[in-house]
């Protein structure tokens, strides 16, 4: 069984899989181009750290779309190195770090110098968890004929959202933030 580090290893940069991305890409470029580190004690703590990211992605996923350029531009303001993997492409990654049972994305697994895991954050802030979880109370329900269309509204309401909205963006650094801390 392959261990983190050796899946981080054999991973991409996470430049050459955002570069690289075939849905989401111009969104998730969008909240990387507007997206600036705040200035502050965190980044030279992560710096000194030694850690280095792996995160467990899919370009179809809305909350890796607006994750992993805020994640990204964290890990490139601290010099750490971050690369992605698929979850779909091994799955046997993603079992080891379910969530609630299920193989919900992005997960960013923080290493230390010696590949050890130290962290995990993902797959989303607590409050854009809230935002997603009452934007779902408000579907009809799943027999309605109504439904499938609802749905697709409301992913598509809720990625507008991830993009234009830099409250979000802070959600994510912030609690991404949080966890890291408590591990360096």
């Amino acid at each position: 069984m392959k261990t983190e580090q050796q899946y981080f290893e054999d991973a991409v940069l996470i430049e050459q899989y955002m570069d690289d991305m075939t849905q989401l890409k111009e969104e998730s470029f969008a909240i990387y181009h507007a997206f600036e580190v705040p200035n502050d004690e965190f980044i030279s703590k992560l710096r000194e750290s030694g850690l280095h990211i792996l995160v467990i992605t899919e370009d179809w996923c809305g909350d890796a779309m607006l994750n992993n350029p805020i994640i990204r531009k964290t890990a490139e303001a601290a010099e750490l190195d971050m690369r992605a993997v698929l979850r779909d492409a091994d799955t046997d990654l993603i079992d080891r770090h379910l969530t609630n049972g299920g193989r919900g994305i992005p997960i960013y697994l923080l290493l230390n110098e010696s590949g050890d895991l130290v962290a995990k954050w993902g797959p989303r802030a607590p409050e854009l968890q809230e935002f997603v979880m009452n934007s779902r109370a408000q579907l009809p329900d799943k027999e309605s004929a109504d439904f499938e269309q609802a749905q697709r509204d409301m992913y598509t309401n809720m990625r507008k959202q991830y993009v234009e909205d830099p409250t979000f963006w802070t959600y994510v650094y912030n609690s991404f933030k949080q966890t890291v801390e408590k591990a360096i």
